[in-house]
């Protein structure tokens, strides 16, 4: 009776924590659990089987990621959540920018972090990102290409034919992408249909691809996808990716750099 109490107690406890992440590892659960991995992936098959998640690579997500139903957090959110880590992030990813450089910045508080890394030294940024620019704005020497387009206030940036078409007669050499959902199986994605269409365009128009995300993203999966993770060239992340991301970054041919 212990054995079967403890089971059900800890598959409610891995219900709750998926409902309240959008995802879980299977290593994460290990270590919190202390139980095999096996065990663990015999819970998430038993949950997956109830409607309560999905499976996948490494752990499993809320169903209603897969549905698209799972809310965006709102811009203030986003701002305070994992700072440190992006402050981290953005640093790292500076240092891979050098004078002049032409560079895309996509949206997002991780690529708004990158640019106040960036040095005020001869660099172009093309962004479409309120916060970006307001970063750069006062550092002289940087030039600044905005996308226009129009103003999606839930994450404060630009999006529409506009933007895209602004970005047909560009090329930059490093493309700089944030996500919402980063899975090794589903791929990168993201809340947001024409984000999706303006990063897809984005990736075409980069010489490098670079994608600048904290560990809370693995195993996420939004609505709209952008780019397989074979797209990339390089992952930036912070100390706390789960094992499964620095074994694909071998497998699948990604450099990976942990801030």
């Amino acid at each position: 009776m212990a054995a079967t109490r403890d089971t059900s107690q800890r598959r409610l406890q891995i219900s709750e924590l998926v409902r309240q992440q959008g995802s879980v590892q299977v290593s994460t659960l290990v270590d919190r659990f202390g139980v095999s991995a096996q065990t663990v992936r015999k819970d998430l098959r038993y949950l997956a089987e109830r409607g309560v998640m999905s499976r996948a690579y490494g752990g499993a997500i809320d169903s209603g990621v897969i549905n698209g139903t799972l809310a965006e957090p709102n811009y203030e959110a986003k701002s305070t959540t994992h700072l440190d880590e992006k402050r981290r992030i953005g640093v790292c990813a500076a240092a891979l920018v050098n004078v002049g450089d032409t560079i895309a910045i996509d949206s997002g508080t991780t690529a708004i972090e990158l640019a106040k890394a960036l040095p005020d030294a001869e660099i172009t940024v093309v962004t479409n990102d309120f916060g970006v620019l307001t970063a750069l704005a006062p550092k002289h020497n940087i030039n600044i290409v905005m996308l226009g387009g129009e103003l999606r206030r839930r994450n404060m940036a630009f999006y529409g034919g506009l933007t895209i078409e602004a970005l047909d007669a560009l090329h930059v050499d490093k493309l700089f992408l944030g996500v919402d959902g980063f899975d090794l199986e589903r791929g990168i994605t993201t809340h947001y249909e024409p984000e999706a269409l303006l990063n897809r365009k984005m990736v075409e128009a980069a010489g490098l691809v670079v994608s600048i995300t904290d560990s809370s993203k693995f195993g996420r999966v939004c609505l709209h996808r952008i780019v397989p993770v074979t797209a990339l060239d390089m992952l930036i992340t912070d100390t706390n990716a789960p094992e499964d991301i620095v074994q694909a970054s071998h497998q699948l041919g990604f450099k990976l750099q942990l801030a």
